[in-house]
């Protein structure tokens, strides 16, 4: 398996009982993270005060958390059971409102909790009026997790800066099975199941409808919930689209192609940027990889939290994974064109720190079983090779690698109708960067045709999950109030721009 599926796996698509509290008493008129330590509760499931921790970085959450039992398989309720972790985030404004909002992480992998400084910031004008509900998708976050663990229940180590060959990942594919068995069933954590344990959760705070945000993966979860549960459904937000249609996977290779393209056009028309990089940034960027599939490099470099020296390999599966991460947001996309032109002149030391924080940093960011359960059920056995993949920087190779553990790994399937395009009446607000690597702006385009109460708005210069670009909290706050996507003035939107390249390492170019 190439390096490149190893990372890229780790970071693709970046969220108990008591007296029932009646739905029309609005939840966090009484209750909320600034009251005395103690139990609180929201319908059904009681709170406790916690701080949540964002992996994002960030200052601790103030929040209140608990949990909710659910079956792990739906045909034996009288079976093995999951604690669903929930965190509640209520409203700044005393009074709040019945309908709250349910923030859905990405990944497919990312525990929702784990991220709550970054929902604090998208859902900042939201969260005036409106509690938010973070539930940790089962097998993610705290919701009985299928993480990687040996015999012994001691984290199985991946070292994402190597290149594992066929036979070590089907081994590590296998020993990941084998720590699940006596605590989880990894054909029960699917789409469609975090689905149903979603609308437990809403059926537990005594609330009729629920307002959906999803991000990547998590506009997944938002299209099947509305589908299936129209009746408690009422907005959405889908921040960097995957249709329904979509096998998840399989066009990373020619999605990234076209980011990289978009991002090299967008240097030719800044003339600082123009005349440092005269060779089309993709040209050099396969020049390297050529380089570097012949003969890897040792590479002496600083580590990029230390400061101390260091010495690895650095390989052509290894920069491709850099290009492809990196492209997610503009401000590490800036980067790319002068760590590629430097590793062009033989100076690789500052790409391979990059590559070496990357890696650092998508350690412990998915739980990569939860992500095989999901893609394997859903997307792999739809996958067909694109042939114009081989010819793009990833290569062709990268989907296989990508659905590879899917011949080891138990999985369910997908229901009948669940990759039928969404349609809905309800009112839904879909969102695209511009230079989106992974959900680009025609896969919105997609979605939103089926959808008579939507509305697309493409963020210009932007890349993947753009709610907290800008004016955005603002336009979410506002369409989440008014559910009225097509009345928003998003005119707010036209002050973006561009993040012009870096042509040295003081900066980017003006």
């Amino acid at each position: 398996m190439r390096n490149t599926a190893t990372l890229i796996a780790a970071g693709v698509l970046a969220a108990g009982l008591a007296a029932c509290q009646p739905a029309s008493v609005p939840s966090a008129q009484t209750q909320g993270p600034g009251q005395p330590a103690g139990t609180h509760h929201f319908g059904n499931i009681p709170f406790e005060p916690c701080s949540l921790t964002s992996l994002d970085g960030g200052q601790s959450t103030e929040a209140n958390c608990g949990t909710l039992q659910v079956a792990e398989d739906p045909a034996k309720p009288e079976g093995r059971t999951i604690d669903l972790n929930i965190a509640w985030l209520a409203p700044a404004n005393a009074g709040g409102t019945e309908d709250p909002v349910f923030f859905l992480a990405g990944g497919p992998g990312q525990a929702a909790t784990q991220h709550a400084a970054s929902v604090t910031r998208m859902l900042g004008a939201v969260g005036k009026q409106r509690d938010i509900i973070l539930v940790d998708q089962r097998g993610t976050g705290q919701s009985n997790p299928l993480d990687c663990r040996g015999a012994d229940g001691a984290p199985l180590p991946l070292d994402v800066m190597s290149e594992p060959s066929e036979e070590e990942a089907i081994a590590y594919t296998r020993q990941c099975v084998l720590g699940l068995e006596g605590r989880a069933d990894p054909r029960f954590y699917t789409t469609s199941d975090a689905v149903r344990d979603l609308d437990a959760v809403r059926a537990a705070l005594g609330v009729e409808k629920i307002n959906l945000v999803g991000v990547s993966y998590g506009t997944r979860v938002a299209q099947q919930y509305a589908a299936t549960y129209p009746q408690h459904t009422r907005s959405v937000v889908l921040d960097g689209v995957a249709p329904n249609e979509l096998v998840v996977g399989g066009e990373f290779a020619t999605t990234l192609e076209e980011a990289l393209r978009l991002q090299s056009a967008q240097c030719r028309q800044i003339d600082a940027c123009a005349e440092r990089y005269p060779i089309d940034m993709r040209e050099q960027l396969r020049t390297v990889m050529q380089t570097l599939r012949a003969a890897p490099v040792e590479v002496d470099y600083r580590d990029s939290r230390t400061n101390l020296p260091r010495r690895d390999t650095i390989t052509a599966d290894a920069v491709s994974s850099l290009a492809f991460l990196f492209s997610y947001l503009p401000q590490t996309a800036s980067l790319l064109p002068l760590t590629i032109d430097e590793a062009t002149r033989g100076r690789y030391a500052p790409l391979m720190s990059l590559v070496q924080m990357s890696a650092e940093q998508m350690q412990g960011q998915m739980s990569r079983g939860m992500q095989w359960s999901v893609v394997c059920s859903e997307d792999a056995s739809r996958y067909v090779a694109d042939p114009d993949a081989a010819a793009t920087i990833m290569g062709a190779e990268l989907s296989e690698a990508f659905f590879a553990p899917c011949a080891q790994w138990p999985h369910g399937e997908a229901p009948e109708g669940f990759h039928k395009p969404f349609t809905s009446e309800v009112p839904v607000l879909l969102l695209s960067g511009e230079l989106d690597p992974v959900t680009p702006p025609r896969y919105g385009e997609q979605v939103v045709a089926n959808l008579p109460n939507g509305r697309h708005l493409v963020l210009k210069g932007q890349g993947h999950n753009v709610s907290a670009i800008g004016c955005m909290p603002k336009l979410l706050g506002q369409f989440v109030e008014t559910a009225d996507a097509k009345g928003l003035d998003a005119s707010c939107l036209d002050n973006l721009s561009y993040v012009p390249p870096f042509v040295n390492f003081n900066g980017w170019s003006s």
